[in-house]
């Protein structure tokens, strides 16, 4: 038995399939643990962050690494470099999938492009169209991973650009609704791509009563299990869900900035359909 190994894991049935969704957001360039005159004080940085990533993929395979957008800003590590020690931490760590929040764009759609090359992992956005520009080759509408024979479909979705972007450094990007662009891609993935687990790295903010963000698209849009939140700097200690038009319901979870945790979500996987999801928090404290 694995020490730390998850108790709703050890129980599973053996016929189970567990997939594992790590998931970050708003990391503003926080490289190193957060300085002892911040109110969480040693709390994050990437060296910690790798080590939980790793002792989570040695407990299960079945792991995909996820970001909900603002990599960018917020510390000299920006200002000095661009965005290149940013993408290479995270590539060092092993993220698999990140969306584009409202922060990458702060140097212009050029120097964005400049800074994915220094991103091995996949870079997703439905509702930025970059038809046209050196972002082109760089930012899928979605990518699809299979793991232990599940199909995952995983998309993502940014915030309005007007007041938060100026509007030379997003010249170029076609913002499309997040509904329209939401119910488009769930049903690429789900007839087309055969998906049996749904994906979307949000970066439209968590506000439940709020006629755009994450709870209105998941009442919009059929399709969608879960939503890994960012945008609005959203400590949540319990994730909560939407009823989705259907009647099915989708899961919504942000872990606040900086990376100071890691959120963590188990799907359980019977007969090759989703049975049980299980969220919690990962404490980079602990490590």
């Amino acid at each position: 038995m694995l020490a730390g190994f998850p108790r709703e894991l050890l129980k599973a049935n053996a016929a189970d399939t567990i997939i594992t969704i790590l998931h970050t957001n708003d990391t503003h360039s926080q490289i190193d643990p957060l300085p002892a005159n911040d109110a969480n004080a040693g709390k994050g940085g990437v060296a910690r962050r790798a080590t939980v990533v790793k002792r989570v993929r040695k407990e299960n395979p079945n792991t995909l690494l996820v970001d909900a957008g603002d990599v960018l800003q917020g510390t000299p590590y920006f200002n000095f470099y661009k965005g290149e020690v940013e993408y290479k931490a995270m590539s060092a760590i092993g993220y698999d999938v990140g969306t584009l929040g409202n922060h990458e764009f702060d140097n212009g759609v050029e120097a964005l492009a400049k800074a994915l090359t220094f991103a091995n992992f996949d870079i997703v956005s439905a509702n930025y169209d970059v038809k046209g520009t050196v972002l082109e080759q760089r930012v899928k509408r979605y990518v699809v991973k299979t793991l232990a024979g599940i199909r995952v479909g995983l998309f993502g979705l940014g915030v309005s650009p007007v007041a938060l972007i100026t509007p030379d450094n997003f010249h170029g990007v076609t913002y499309i609704d997040p509904v329209v662009a939401a119910r488009d891609v769930v049903k690429k993935l789900r007839e087309e791509e055969r998906c049996a687990l749904v994906v979307c790295m949000s970066h439209l903010g968590y506000n439940a009563d709020a006629k755009s963000g994450d709870s209105f698209v998941a009442s919009q849009v059929d399709g969608i299990d879960f939503i890994a939140s960012g945008h609005t700097h959203t400590f949540m200690k319990e994730p909560v869900t939407q009823t989705q038009p259907c009647g099915a319901k989708t899961t919504i979870f942000q872990v606040g900035k900086s990376g100071i945790y890691v959120g963590r979500v188990d799907f359980t996987f019977r007969a090759g359909k989703l049975a049980d999801t299980s969220v919690r928090l990962l404490d980079l404290r602990d490590v």
